[in-house]
């Protein structure tokens, strides 16, 4: 597998090209889109809900703490929610391509994780704009975050894989996903603090994997502070069992997800 990667490496390099390319084709501005995206939806959080909600988180001495601290949480759940949403329905969308063109079809989930770290990539360097205007800088806890981002894009590939493959056969699992993703995104505390939880269901939110990738993001962006270690055991014995659930299913279905397509 690994091998074949390798082999068609260039065919997922320009995949990725390709899509940016097909996505601002006869648009005037372009690939500037991809910064203003981002930076308008941080605007947003940093400018109306400090006013709407404001909060006064502890540690941090600033107006729009509450703005910092959603905006983190956000990071980190944008990536997981895209590259988990596109793994989920890559092989479906893809079905013509796979029928008609012989290449590893691990492959596409690639061209999904490629593309994925592009856009969280300008969405971070939007919030690092926007974090520098509201007076928060950055310090060098920022290294952590390509240990953040792999580890959520490890826990993102192998669940959506994993149900992106079992979606080729039942496509149910494609519309009961988002509905779910929907109440995860709420029993992660990306727009509340742990603490507002009572102490007696902390437990019950740390079984959930993106609890502590979130809370190491805010440790890092709003704290900036290295991310707890304890917090990240979870998540990354999550990943990998999911990640090899997900090669197992496969190399099981490899061959007969083309005839289903």
């Amino acid at each position: 597998m690994i091998k074949s990667i390798w082999a068609y490496r260039n065919f997922i390099i320009s995949s990725i090209k390709n899509e940016y390319q097909t996505r601002f084709a006869r648009s005037k501005l372009g690939a500037l889109w991809m910064i203003l995206h981002p930076l308008a939806q941080v605007a947003i959080y940093a400018l109306i809900l400090s006013s709407v909600l404001a909060a006064k988180l502890p540690g941090i001495d600033n107006k729009y703490a509450y703005a910092i601290y959603l905006m983190a949480g956000m990071l980190g759940w944008s990536l997981f929610t895209e590259v988990f949403n596109r793994c989920l329905t890559v092989f479906i969308d893809n079905g013509n391509l796979i029928k008609k063109m012989a290449f590893p079809r691990i492959a596409l989930p690639l061209i999904v994780v490629g593309s994925g770290v592009l856009n969280n990539l300008l969405m971070l360097l939007a919030v690092v704009v926007i974090f520098g205007l509201l007076g928060h800088l950055p310090t060098l806890a920022f290294l952590w975050l390509p240990v953040l981002m792999l580890v959520t894009l490890a826990l993102a590939i192998g669940m959506g894989l994993t149900l992106g493959i079992m979606n080729v056969f039942m496509r149910d699992i494609g519309q009961v996903a988002p509905v779910l993703i929907q109440f995860w995104f709420w029993l992660t505390p990306i727009v509340y603090m742990v603490t507002l939880i009572p102490e007696a269901y902390r437990d019950l939110l740390m079984l959930n994997p993106m609890t502590g990738i979130v809370m190491s993001y805010q440790s890092v962006l709003v704290y900036n502070q290295s991310p707890d270690i304890g917090v990240l055991f979870y998540p990354v014995i999550m990943a990998l069992a999911f990640i090899g659930l997900a090669v197992h299913f496969y190399r099981q279905a490899n061959e007969e997800m083309a005839d289903v397509l």
